[in-house]
């Protein structure tokens, strides 16, 4: 067969490496990653001046990324949607520390921060301090609770 089977290699996984970058991640790298496994075994082939080698190498080279890395990888790139700041807050309960009527601003303490809080329905009744209160939105610094 000769030496073109691990320069087809090495090409085919520059490609797909390629590929991959095109598709912004789009297959959680492993496109690339198969792309490496080919290109490396090309080059083992090169190196040895054997298409047998080239194979061999990328093969198993493939099977340790699926067989031993592949979850590991993929559990290290997982973004896990969760909210962070102020959105954190929404729902939460909290304990007023000033009074809160329909005009006046008060404060609020959830966790260890305290906010500044307005009542969710302008026309509600007041809450006194001591008061279980739930976070139902954020605007700015200013939580409104209910």
């Amino acid at each position: 067969m000769g030496n073109w089977v691990n320069w087809l290699l090495v090409i085919v996984g520059v490609l797909c490496a390629a590929a991959e970058l095109v598709m912004g991640a789009l297959t959680g790298l492993d496109l690339a990653l198969v792309g490496a496994s080919l290109a490396a075994g090309g080059i083992v082939g090169l190196l040895t001046v054997s298409w047998h080698a080239g194979l061999a190498s990328a093969a198993a080279f493939a099977l340790i990324y699926f067989a031993l890395l592949r979850r590991w990888l993929k559990a290290k790139l997982l973004v896990l949607d969760q909210a962070s700041n102020v959105d954190a807050i929404v729902g939460r309960s909290g304990v007023v520390t000033k009074r809160i009527a329909e005009t006046d601003c008060g404060i609020v303490k959830v966790g260890s921060e305290e906010w500044r809080a307005e009542l969710a329905e302008a026309r509600g009744p007041a809450r006194e301090i001591g008061a279980s209160v739930q976070i139902v939105a954020v605007e700015g610094v200013t939580v409104k609770v209910k």
